[in-house]
């Protein structure tokens, strides 16, 4: 009798196990890794300070003092004051806001655009695929940050306005960065069109379009995912090394890069360390963070992983 309850259980739960639903489980799995939990926890603590913490603030993003300027970090100014008597804690929250949405939309048109095309890639296959893939090697090959410098110094040549010039970064930025999705959205596809599903769908009589979008890029989902996360990252580091260029964000418009070009010469490097290492550590944290949130998703949603 033992034998059979026992026998019961366990087929009880086998039978949940299998009626599993593959996000809960990668939710579960994603969980337990504890350096991707933390990332995320510090991602999410980095937005809520950016976008919620300067409404805070006692201090205006305009705010000029010369009589405070420089001075170190103080129960008035907690990181400090600039040049020019601004509240540097007020300056990096506003800085992180644009430097994160940089991320967010760049990495968005990362997606639109890898996605789209290597799914067509992947669906029509011979000429139209050798076309796109022909087009992707030879984005591929371009110095992305060389390419970025001169597009910023040809921006800053023809005056375009500070907020104008944030919305064709995040544009120049996701339009350099879809050729590694791209190639791997395709090889999903190659993959995935030769499923059951998918002569389902040639039986149903379905429109390629809806074949694509309805049924083959969903599946993708996993993979983009995790190659979003970390052209987040990517996309960062690449506002950020133009800002400090002085040819991404330039102000008034405050950004992590541009933040850390305030600190120009020996004296404010070695004597003014607030001016230099908020913004630092600020990019240091999150682009480690979404990392470490990148790892975890890939070790979660592989199923070369599933035990």
């Amino acid at each position: 009798m033992a034998t059979e309850v026992t026998t019961m259980t366990r087929q009880t739960v086998s039978s949940a196990t299998v009626s599993e639903s593959p996000w809960r489980i990668a939710i579960r799995r994603f969980s337990r890794n504890k350096l991707a939990l933390g990332g995320l926890i510090i991602l999410i603590i980095m937005f809520l300070i950016c976008f919620i913490g300067p409404f805070f603030s006692p201090y205006n993003l305009y705010d000029y003092s010369l009589v405070s300027k420089n001075k170190p970090p103080s129960a008035a100014h907690w990181l400090g004051t600039d040049k020019l008597g601004r509240d540097i804690l007020l300056r990096v929250m506003l800085a992180g806001r644009i430097s994160l949405l940089v991320g967010v939309v760049a990495t968005a048109i990362t997606v639109i655009i890898g996605g789209t095309l290597g799914a067509i890639a992947g669906f029509y296959r011979k000429q139209v695929d050798s076309v796109i893939m022909r087009i992707t090697d030879i984005f591929m090959s371009l110095p992305s940050l060389p390419i970025l410098i001169i597009l910023g110094a040809v921006m800053s040549d023809l005056k375009v306005p500070p907020p104008t010039r944030i919305y064709y970064l995040m544009f120049i930025i996701g339009l350099l960065s879809w050729t590694s999705l791209a190639r791997l959205v395709r090889g999903q596809i190659l993959t995935l069109r030769e499923q059951e599903f998918m002569l389902a769908t040639e039986a149903l009589g379905l429109k390629d379009r809806r074949k694509i979008f309805r049924h083959l890029l969903p599946n993708t989902v996993p993979i983009i995912i995790v190659a979003a996360t970390l052209s987040v990252a990517s996309a960062i580091l690449y506002e950020s090394s133009l800002s400090f260029l002085g040819l991404g964000v330039i102000p008034p418009t405050p950004s992590w890069g541009n933040l850390i070009a305030d600190a120009n010469n020996l004296i404010d490097f070695r004597k003014r360390p607030w001016l230099w290492i908020p913004p630092g550590v600020c990019i240091l944290v999150t682009t480690v963070a979404i990392n470490l949130i990148g790892d975890g998703l890939r070790d979660a949603l592989d199923p070369k992983m599933k035990r």
